[in-house]
């Protein structure tokens, strides 16, 4: 990490650095790029920015459209997948100004007046979040849409479709959903897996363990230790970028899709989190449920009252929905519970300490965009606990019984998550007064977001599906 300019120049002529890279986060939640040599990088640059066109983003609109971002120079480090030695860091979006003013809808400033708006209501002054990154690896993927076809194709050497191959097949195959801590052989990434765990140590992102998950072709898991909002926002970002490019140059595919495959299991990216003040655990009582604080049952209680409306920017692709299905240990009830898989809000049974008193949010997936999702989370917990939310008399649990095995009756008096992105950004458009407390999210952001994901949602939904012909052609 550099705090001053003149460190950062000395790195790069003592690694003889010759390129700048800065990535910047669009609306979506995709990495953008721009680099310069690294002789160009002054100064000045750190105070004027380097312009470039925010429509293209998904921020601006074209008539307006001039925008410039400026370096932070804490994120830099080491970029190992390029050839030519580059150093990369995140960017920060400006409107252009006398001075340039922070732009309300960059993701990152959202995260960022989370943080602050959670501090000035004198709850809290530290949150820390601990997000679990489940994806697959593939050896190949093709898709078409046309209007003549509309298919997709994966492969993956360890799955079990291939125990019949004729081709070097030595037959270890990992069964259908039966990849959860399986070993080598069968588990044909574990070196590939912990070489992104190096490489993620390297950028600063600590690792708690990695592992194949419960996908039989290739489903794996990487748990990183907890950070700060816009932090593990940050790094959630090198996540992916490290994942996707560490399989990619070992000729492999990884997909953070929440459910790429038809029948097997989904890839979350489930949410830890607790708060803090003054250094001390706000979460813990001796006494409460699950030796949960009145704090953090409010905050639970936040979260699933506007469950519905998070799930726009904790969820926000079409795909999230084929994931959230009951018989998945996907949860689709809004209720919490103690070491309940099938519950929105998940207390961990082993985390006990008071400094380790938390909870996990299990809904969202690797879709989302990481500064939005995670800002929505907070801004619903600080709802909760402003408002004094109890979670047991709103009648969301606790249900410390696998809710899948509950009878119809008792099943309809818990209410569900959406089913589709279209119902997720209904209820965000009913439910959104919560976000902008603290000019956190703007009305503008929310309308836009709003408008662009519904037309994703019509714009797939239009597309035949190979299904249909199977259950409609003949008929």
């Amino acid at each position: 990490m550099f705090n001053t300019f003149e460190e950062l120049k000395s790195f790069c002529r003592e690694q003889d650095i010759k390129m700048i890279d800065f990535k910047m986060v669009d609306l979506i939640g995709r990495w953008r790029h721009l680099t310069i040599p690294a002789d160009r990088f002054k100064e000045k640059t750190l105070k004027d920015g380097i312009g470039f066109d925010g429509s293209n983003y998904g921020f601006a609109p074209v008539e307006k459209s001039d925008m410039v971002f400026i370096p932070d120079i804490k994120t830099a480090a080491y970029d190992t997948f390029v050839d030519v030695p580059t150093l990369s860091m995140i960017g920060d979006v400006y409107v252009i100004g006398n001075p340039h003013r922070r732009f309300d809808q960059d993701p990152r400033a959202v995260a960022v007046h989370a943080e602050a708006y959670m501090r000035s209501t004198g709850i809290a002054d530290e949150i820390r979040i601990g997000p679990e990154f489940e994806f697959y690896v593939f050896d190949h993927v093709n898709y078409d849409v046309k209007p003549n076809i509309s298919c997709y194709s994966i492969d993956a050497e360890q799955a079990e479709w291939n125990s019949g191959g004729s081709e070097h097949n030595l037959g270890y195959k990992v069964p259908r959903k039966g990849g959860y801590h399986t070993t080598p052989p069968m588990d044909v990434t574990y070196d590939l897996r912990s070489r992104m765990c190096m490489l993620l140590e390297e950028r600063g992102v600590g690792i708690k363990y990695h592992h194949h998950e419960v996908g039989g072709p290739g489903q794996l898991e990487i748990e990183v230790n907890f950070g700060g909002l816009c932090e593990m926002a940050d790094k959630t970002m090198i996540v992916k970028y490290v994942v996707k490019n560490a399989a990619f140059k070992e000729n492999k595919t990884a997909t953070f899709m929440p459910k790429p495959l038809y029948d097997e299991a989904g890839s979350g990216m489930h949410v830890h989190l607790h708060m803090f003040k003054k250094g001390k655990p706000i979460f813990f009582d001796e006494n409460g449920y699950s030796k949960l604080s009145k704090t953090a049952l409010y905050f639970i209680g936040g979260v699933l009252k506007h469950a519905a409306a998070l799930c726009a920017f904790t969820n926000p692709s079409t795909n999230s929905y084929k994931r959230l299905v009951p018989g998945y240990e996907a949860p689709v009830s809004i209720c919490y519970a103690t070491a309940n898989r099938s519950a929105v809000i998940r207390i961990p049974d082993y985390a006990r300490a008071p400094e380790e008193k938390r909870f996990e949010i299990r809904n969202p997936d690797g879709t989302c965009n990481p500064y939005f999702a995670y800002a929505a989370i907070l801004m619903a917990g600080l709802d909760g606990i402003k408002n004094n939310i109890d979670p047991e008399k709103e009648g969301y649990g606790p249900y410390d019984i696998n809710l899948y095995h509950l009878s119809p009756a008792k099943q309809k008096k818990i209410k569900g998550l959406p089913t589709t992105l279209e119902q997720a950004l209904d209820a965000l458009e009913k439910d959104h007064q919560f976000l902008m407390e603290g000019n956190v999210f703007s009305s503008k952001l929310i309308e836009i977001w709003i408008k662009k994901k519904r037309e994703e949602a019509s714009h797939i939904n239009k597309i035949p599906n190979p299904a249909e012909f199977g259950y409609y052609y003949d008929l």
